[in-house]
């Protein structure tokens, strides 16, 4: 199963700045009880004239996953490694075969990222051949829109309809602020286009578990980039210096919030 998520949001030149800092965040909101994240390494990398930020990082996902999962896997194959090469403005993330034993190479989650600095209208970013591009889903995320979000997910605080930033001006965003955008000469913009590649071989369970995956990254990735945008004002003077200092002291809170934190986040929702 391939599907790509198309994302049209609005953010400053400094977005990667953005991004980083709602990773380090969305990672704290979604640690405790022993589950959540933890980080292994994240460390400048270069390969093939490539430079960027590497990253490793195991996802405990106990209550993340739904019950029949839960029920049939053992408890270290709900550990997912994720491993992750940022050279923005293009990125990619996945898990090898052999970071997970118990799938081996019958499970996969590949996500490959471009930020285009457009309102989503391009098309096969990722030049894909068309025989590839023809099985391809295309999703729309839009984060003003309510309706894409689980209601255990919103969160007033976290709404770009209600925010306004004290430090750029920009916000609430409007029904209509896709048309506007473009003759906002102070509202720089860009769309992240997200090809999601997913594999999970195991008899009687492949749909039903890819399915579930595919929902699970929609709802991922549009709660993330609600919060980025409402939390601009926490990052928009931050440098990338800011954020490595940042990301340091947050793998150091991270492994004591797994033990010391309740359970918390985005658990599974049940069909």
């Amino acid at each position: 199963m391939v599907f790509i998520y198309l994302f049209r949001t609005l953010f400053s030149g400094n977005y990667q700045v953005g991004q980083l800092y709602s990773v380090a965040e969305a990672s704290k909101n979604e640690t405790g009880g022993g589950e959540g994240v933890e980080v292994l390494k994240n460390e400048p990398y270069e390969k093939d004239g490539e430079k960027g930020q590497y990253t490793h990082k195991i996802y405990h996902l106990q209550s993340k996953v739904p019950s029949f999962v839960r029920m049939l896997a053992p408890a270290s194959a709900l550990n997912i490694h994720e491993k992750a090469w940022n050279a923005y403005p293009y990125c990619r993330t996945g898990n090898t075969r052999t970071d997970n034993e118990y799938m081996k190479d019958n499970f996969l989650i590949k996500i490959e990222t471009w930020h285009k600095p457009d309102l989503g209208h391009a098309d096969n970013v990722h030049g894909l051949d068309a025989e590839t591009w023809k099985k391809v889903d295309v999703v729309y995320i839009d984060i003003a829109d309510r309706s894409q979000v689980e209601p255990k997910d919103f969160k007033p605080e976290e709404d770009p309809c209600k925010f306004k930033s004290v430090k750029t001006g920009r916000g609430p965003l409007g029904p209509d602020w896709k048309k506007e955008l473009p003759n906002k000469k102070d509202c720089p913009h860009m769309c992240a286009y997200k090809l999601v590649t997913v594999k999970f071989k195991w008899w009687g369970l492949q749909n039903k578990v890819e399915n579930f995956i595919q929902k699970q990254e929609k709802r991922l990735f549009t709660n993330f980039h609600r919060q980025l945008f409402c939390w601009i004002d926490k990052w928009i003077e931050l440098n990338m210096d800011d954020i490595r200092r940042m990301e340091e002291e947050t793998r150091k809170e991270l492994d004591e919030m797994r033990v010391k934190d309740p359970v918390k986040g985005m658990v599974a929702i049940e069909d």
